[in-house]
């Protein structure tokens, strides 16, 4: 068992410095963004990272996330090919660094930074994630957010109603919902990966739970013509987003019955309780393995 245990933490191990070396090769400059149209004036903007969303009108364009820093002056074309009014505002769903890392730049091109407040402490500080072992370091002061919120917070911006609203801990403990009212679109950040295992920051204060009640919450609050912007993945829709809550509420609850009955966190992964849905959301970053060790660990959590 301690040999299993050893090969399996060798293994995440691997995997995340396989991932971070994949990042810090990575030559953005083969990056395109591309702006999809989702209603009148308003896109989802996809590169490398979490999906952006981008408002424009008279008053000024509204952009929710910014992903990484060598992407922004691309990121900035993209604006500027849809509108020639000036970026006024960033919106950070929550603070990792795939949608936050260009909030610098984005600064400095004259946006205001706004995110839940628990995205400015996470991002002031040093920040250590156990599933990877890995240590981030606090970002430069002119990277935090401006412009903070506990719970809500509301824009009064070309012609609609935006309104930001923390949902508690989930991905994160800091992350964010957009709606856009009358465009009735709404952006959902990472508490929502579309055609995969969502990734759940346990050592940020996500939780499983919390992942699966924000998805409840927010299908009471869309209907079937409200366009959804997950954090990862393509444009959905309330159907798209009942299938994501189904299937993290059937997964959870057989994890949760390996759990109750007494196995151990290499015992229920090996169970490969996620089997029959693997070759269709197991493909991307969460793998299988490393999805059902971190929902095993959500659960212990809460016992």
């Amino acid at each position: 068992m301690k040999k299993q245990k050893w090969i399996q933490g060798l293994a995440i191990v691997l995997f995340a410095a396989s991932a971070l070396q994949a990042h810090a090769q990575r030559d953005f400059s083969k990056v395109d963004i591309e702006p999809k149209p989702v209603a009148d004036n308003l896109y989802m903007l996809t590169g490398a990272g979490g999906n952006m969303a981008l408002f424009t009108g008279d008053d000024g364009a509204f952009m929710v996330d910014d992903q990484f820093a060598p992407l922004s002056e691309k990121i900035l074309a993209a604006v500027a090919e849809l509108t020639d009014k000036p970026l006024r505002f960033v919106v950070n769903t929550h603070w990792h660094g795939d949608h936050t890392g260009g909030n610098e730049n984005m600064g400095k091109a004259g946006a205001l930074i706004v995110a839940h407040e628990n995205v400015r402490k996470r991002m002031s500080t040093e920040q250590f994630t156990k599933l990877w072992n890995r240590t981030t370091p606090p970002s430069p002061a002119a990277a935090l957010p401006v412009i903070t919120f506990s719970d809500v917070t509301t824009f009064h911006w070309n012609g609609d109603e935006v309104r930001v609203q923390h949902v508690g801990p989930a991905h994160t403990d800091g992350d964010a919902i957009i709606l856009f009212k009358k465009a009735n679109v709404i952006h959902m950040g990472d508490t929502f990966f579309n055609g995969s295992y969502p990734y759940v920051d346990l050592s940020a204060g996500g939780s499983i739970d919390g992942v699966i009640e924000n998805a409840r919450r927010v299908l009471e609050i869309a209907d079937d013509q409200t366009t959804i912007i997950p954090g990862h993945g393509p444009l959905s829709d309330k159907k798209g987003l009942q299938q994501y809550h189904d299937l993290l509420m059937r997964l959870r609850s057989k994890i949760k019955t390996l759990v109750d009955a007494g196995n151990t966190r290499e015992q229920v992964i090996a169970a490969k309780p996620t089997r029959e849905f693997d070759e269709h959301y197991g493909q991307g970053f969460m793998k299988p393995d490393i999805w059902t060790g971190i929902v095993f660990d959500s659960l212990k959590q809460q016992q």
